[in-house]
């Protein structure tokens, strides 16, 4: 169990942690035909979809409400009203979801209220969807923006069931965390499709920000999960949570339409992967399929050559916390020492970790640690690259963002092949810096008749000047 250290600094050196609202406006692209629309000024919607650009190398729908000093001061009724109206007329989206900002919520907006106001004034926006969050960014992280997000769409978009409605057998509802790429649900889609289930992704990345090219120009998102299906999904069977940030909403799902819920924490590494695909079998009434059981055994043979060279070295990794817990659990079970760890927020999967503490900081208390412990892994974001630098050890990226990489939104570490393939990564990076530091070379070799510092005598060097050999004397 991990102790939970709250940093004392007075401020944030090289951040770690991005703010509630674009967790929150991330989780909105996961709906198709939505547009996201931050409640604040335009400076705090700039960063976010800088951020995301840079990430995913996608166009990203991302509007505001451009408040100014003045409008701030007198209420923002006026602004969320244009906003929506524009966005409504302009851009034909099937959703608009609306998080606040830390401006909008010092001033205290009741966002809630201003959407029945307009709903009154314009009989076209009566029954338009649209969903607000409250996200201010003065408290929390990416990860609770994404899990307010992700709750609050289960109780305002999907519907109660009538009582003699039926539950599908085959149908499950899946609410995937943050710290998921659209490679992850690609791959549990597979997974699900091959047990003859059919999922619902809540949000739905993969339909979105995978990468696809339209056929036209559309200035929403262009594909996830549709508003009329996330109405129906109280006639799954089963709903599925990944990460514990995701309880929130399976609770609110489970709550609201009776169907029950599974919530798996990790799904990177060989335990965790057994319990889900027998979790799977069990719902379906199948056998795990062939090609798994290979897969599985693929895993443990990456796991036996891996170990050599990830068991015993000191982990230093900065993440959201059910990225942390994933990973760097993983990553323990190899044998490697979680000696650093620090994280954006609060979460109770810190209680599992196999570390003796985790610091509530930054990326400068993230190298602090990492060189006072002697850490020879180091695993966060992109903004991490020049403290591997300076501390010149093994660096791979994880999280959000990575910018400097391409393919971030396609890379994956769920099921059995996820697990190997980050496994191999890492293995491989540490095999990099092995042969970089410490494997002899020509030019490395120390010759055994060269000086040895005990008063022995340097033999001749011999050079080859125009084909013939000189003999030198070293003074």
């Amino acid at each position: 169990m991990a102790k939970f250290v709250t940093g004392k600094k007075a401020c944030a050196v090289n951040p770690l942690k991005m703010s509630q609202p674009i967790g929150g406006a991330l989780a909105f692209m996961g709906l198709r035909g939505a547009m996201p629309l931050l409640h604040g000024s335009q400076g705090c919607t700039s960063f976010g979809l800088v951020l995301f650009v840079r990430h995913f190398k996608e166009a990203i729908p991302l509007q505001t409400t451009a408040m100014s000093e003045v409008a701030t001061v007198l209420g923002g009724l006026d602004n969320v009203e244009q906003a929506v109206l524009n966005i409504y007329n302009r851009t034909k989206p099937e959703i608009i979801g609306i998080c606040s900002t830390g401006v909008t919520e010092t001033k205290g907006d009741d966002v809630d209220g201003y959407i029945k106001l307009i709903r009154a004034k314009y009989p076209q926006l009566a029954d338009f969807p649209m969903v607000y969050v409250s996200t201010p960014d003065f408290k929390d992280a990416f990860q609770d923006g994404w899990e307010k997000t992700v709750a609050k769409m289960v109780e305002v978009l999907v519907k109660t069931p009538e009582p003699e409605a039926k539950r599908d057998p085959r149908r499950i509802n899946v609410l995937p965390g943050s710290h998921l790429q659209p490679g992850d649900l690609d791959e549990l889609r597979t997974i699900f499709e091959d047990f003859g289930l059919e999922p619902s992704f809540l949000p739905d990345l993969a339909g979105s920000l995978d990468g696809h090219i339209p056929d036209d120009f559309t200035p929403t998102t262009i594909g996830g999960i549709g508003v009329e299906e996330i109405a129906t999904m109280g006639e799954a069977s089963w709903t599925i949570a990944i990460g514990a940030q995701m309880r929130r909403a399976a609770e609110a799902m489970q709550k609201k339409t009776g169907v029950p819920y599974r919530l798996f924490e990790r799904l990177c590494g060989l335990g965790p992967n057994d319990e889900f695909f027998m979790f799977l079998s069990e719902i379906s009434g199948r056998e795990v399929p062939k090609k798994y059981r290979r897969q599985r055994g693929q895993l443990v043979d990456a796991m036996l050559d891996a170990h050599f060279h990830l068991g015993g070295r000191k982990l230093a990794i900065g993440a959201e916390p059910d990225l942390l817990f994933d990973v760097a659990s993983m990553l323990h079970e190899m044998g490697t020492h979680i000696t650093t760890a620090v994280t954006t927020t609060q979460s109770p999967v810190f209680e599992k970790l196999e570390a003796e503490e985790v610091l509530l900081g930054d990326l400068e208390d993230l190298e602090t640690l990492a060189k006072e412990r002697g850490c020879d892994l180091l695993l966060t974001h992109s903004h991490g690259r020049q403290a591997a630098e300076r501390l010149n050890i093994p660096f791979h990226r994880i999280g959000i963002p990575m910018f400097d990489r391409i393919g971030a939104g396609h890379r994956m570490i769920v099921g059995y092949r996820g697990t190997r393939e980050l496994i191999f990564t890492l293995a491989n990076l540490c095999i990099a810096d092995h042969e970089a530091n410490h494997e002899v070379t020509p030019d490395t070799w120390k010759n055994p008749w060269d000086g040895d510092g005990h008063g022995h005598a340097h033999a001749p060097a011999v050079t080859p000047t125009h084909g013939t050999a000189v003999s030198t004397s070293h003074h």
